[in-house]
This record gives C-alpha cells, structure tokens and sequence, in this order.
C-alpha cells in the first residue's frame, strides 16, 4: 500500500492466445443473446480482433 493507502498497481498479466480466444468467444455468445444487429456487430467485430490477437501470439510463440 502507498502512504494514502491506496493499493499499489499490480503488474499487467501475460496474454495467452487461450486468453484471447476466450474473450472472442466470450464475446461472440454476447452477440447471440442480443436482438440489436448493430451491438451484434460491434461484438463480432472485437471477437475478430481477439481471434487476430490469438493469431498472432500463437505465429510469434
């Protein structure tokens, strides 16, 4: 704890691509239980952009 006492910042995690498909999936059952196809969209979109996260981690391991 700092001397205001507040808790220090923790050190950011290390993303696995298992990480990130579980986000697009995650993501992509949002886009199933919403009726609004441009939310619906939007979610596929980041799903996407977590898959092509995953992608990449797995090429570069």
């Amino acid at each position: 704890m700092t001397s205001d006492g507040e808790s220090a910042p923790v050190a950011a995690e290390l993303l696995t691509a298992e990480a990130a498909l579980a986000n697009a999936a995650r993501l992509l059952h949002s886009a199933e239980m919403v009726t609004d196809h441009s939310l619906m969209a939007r979610l596929e979109s980041l799903a996407d952009s977590w898959i092509a996260i995953a992608r990449t981690i797995t090429e570069r391991g």
